[in-house]
Order: structure tokens, then C-alpha cells, then sequence
């Protein structure tokens, strides 16, 4: 049975960091995507980033390009999601998801809105404050 925990949220002031970690335990499937999403308050959920486990290929949404950072150690069967200059507006519960149905459009595991990952954790708090 696969399972999946985030950890690392928390509260930071606009400028701050923090790093969100994810394991999946349980997973056979040599290929797998791994993706970050968020939902704040009566938003969609949002596509953060995704790796795709076998290539290391990483795909971000265009509102956290060059501040946050996805990425994985195979041996601990870790997920990362470094988080730099947070802004208010990234404020969300965000859940690490896990999938190896991921191909589309010529690629494994593009960010997408996360109707393809079948495996999700219960989510961790991130607050930023102005």
C-alpha cells in the first residue's frame, strides 16, 4: 500500500523560506512522477512542481519559477520543495502527490492539475505573512 507524508510547513514572513519534504512509501514502479500541488481557500488546486523520478526532469508552475526548487533522494524515497522569497500570495495547504501514469504530450510527468496522480498525502500549512 503506498503511502505519502509531507512535513515542513509552517509560518515565515514574505521573503522567507522553508523546505517542504514528502516521502511514498510502498512504491514499486521504477518510473514515477512526484508533484507538488497547493489549495488556498476557495481557489483550485494548483500545480507547484513535479519530477519525474527516473530522468530528474522538473517542471514548475510560471508563479514559483526561480524561487522554488523540487527535488528528490531516490535512496530515502524523499521528495523536496525548497520554497525561497515567499510571497503572501503562496499561502496554501500543499500536498505532495505520487503517480505512474504520468506520461503526456511526449513527456513524463508535466505539471498539469493533478488529476493524474492517484496517491496523496494529507497536506502541510504554509503561512506567509506580509
Amino acid at each position: 500500500q503506498v503511502q505519502v507524508v509531507e512535513s515542513g510547513g509552517g509560518s515565515v514572513q514574505a521573503g522567507g523560506s522553508l523546505r517542504l519534504s514528502c516521502i511514498a512509501s510502498g512504491y514499486t514502479y521504477r518510473r514515477n512522477c512526484m508533484g507538488w500541488f497547493r489549495q488556498a481557500p476557495g481557489k483550485e488546486r494548483e500545480g507547484v512542481a513535479s519530477i519525474d523520478t527516473l530522468s530528474e526532469s522538473t517542471y514548475y508552475a510560471d508563479s514559483v519559477k526561480g524561487r522554488f526548487t523540487i527535488s528528490q533522494d531516490n535512496a530515502k524515497n524523499m521528495v523536496y520543495l525548497q520554497m525561497n522569497s515567499l510571497k503572501p500570495e503562496d499561502a496554501a495547504m500543499y500536498y505532495c502527490a505520487a503517480t505512474n501514469d504520468g506520461w503526456y504530450g511526449g513527456r513524463w510527468c508535466p505539471l498539469r492539475n493533478g488529476d493524474e496522480y492517484n496517491y496523496w498525502g494529507q497536506g502541510t500549512q504554509v503561512t506567509v505573512s506580509s
